[in-house]
């Protein structure tokens, strides 16, 4: 079976890799977003999924977009019988999704229709669910909106954070995706229609998102530190510079200082909230790199402070 295969980031990779080796699919096509610049200096970074393909020697592709008509050619040209999706990071239109007889499969990683769009990992850590999943469905012109063809569910750990999921449910998909898409083209596996009733939705993060508001449970806030591990990592203000609140775990049941009071308490530094204490285990101050709060907090020579007020300045 030929297959081409559209993915960007590292989530990708391993379904990229699973169907590569598979003997009886063949990857005639590997698309993936441009090289961009990343990190402090900026340097021109190849998407993960281009890396992968070529260390296999797969073609790759990769257009500014798959909007016009004769940017889809190269997909045509290697006559495909279905396309396999995973993170690709572009909404495909019409003319992608009604190029191959079995149309595109898409990979997404949550229980559909529950969760739909950007960011269904983070919603899952932070809702506090204990269930979650992938589901490899059928494209339509409707954002996650398609027809299941399997799911299969995995839990989220009480220690999870986005980072550690996502590797989870990355290796999840890889594991069934080859076997699916044979079954699914060979017509064993007929999809089955969402619950539109029941259809919940996310959307792409911003740092904003990740700023703590000390009024909150605890377990709130403790949930969103690891749903915005590995980006964009929960932060607070201390005065006029941002902290980063990288690892934390709940503390005492009660607290009895205003939401935001942080202090050292039998060796730990502990921060009031609305309901209960958080123990903050490692942050991140503004210009440092990422260390142990205790340290960080001995470093300051206070006894107490409140985080989260006056807000974060412009410069820092």
């Amino acid at each position: 079976m030929r297959v081409v295969f559209l993915g960007s980031p590292a989530f990708a990779v391993p379904s990229l890799v699973a169907l590569a080796e598979d003997d009886n699919i063949d990857v005639a096509l590997v698309v993936t977003q441009p090289d961009r610049p990343a990190g402090r200096g900026r340097t021109l970074t190849a998407p993960a999924v281009k890396t992968a393909a070529l260390e296999r020697g797969l073609p790759v592709y990769q257009p500014m977009s798959l909007r016009k008509d004769d940017a889809v050619q190269p997909l045509r040209d290697a006559r495909p019988d279905v396309l396999i999706v995973v993170a690709y990071g572009e909404l495909l239109r019409r003319n992608v999704l009604e190029l191959t007889p079995h149309g595109c499969l898409n990979v997404h990683p949550s229980l559909l229709p529950r969760y739909r769009g950007a960011a269904p990992i983070p919603a899952a850590i932070i809702n506090g669910d204990e269930l979650t999943g992938v589901s490899i469905m059928r494209l339509v012109r409707k954002l996650d909106a398609g027809p299941i063809v399997m799911q299969v569910e995995a839990p989220v750990y009480p220690d999870d954070t986005t980072a550690s999921l996502s590797e989870r449910l990355a290796a999840l998909s890889a594991s069934i995706l080859p076997d699916v898409t044979l079954r699914y083209v060979a017509g064993e596996l007929r999809p089955v229609e969402q619950d539109e009733a029941l259809a919940t939705h996310t959307r792409e993060w911003t740092t904003e998102d990740a700023r703590i508001d000390w009024n909150q449970p605890a377990i709130t806030i403790e949930r969103l530190v690891r749903a915005a591990n590995p980006w964009p990592i929960a932060w607070t203000t201390d005065g006029e510079l941002r902290l980063r609140i990288v690892q934390a775990s709940l503390g005492q049941e009660s607290a009895t200082a205003p939401p935001g009071t942080a202090s050292l308490q039998d060796g730990a530094l502990v921060v009031a909230t609305g309901d209960g204490e958080l123990r903050l285990d490692v942050v991140q101050p503004a210009g440092k790199r990422a260390m142990a709060a205790t340290d960080w907090w001995r470093g300051t020579r206070r006894a107490a402070t409140l985080l989260g007020s006056p807000p974060v300045s412009r410069s820092s």
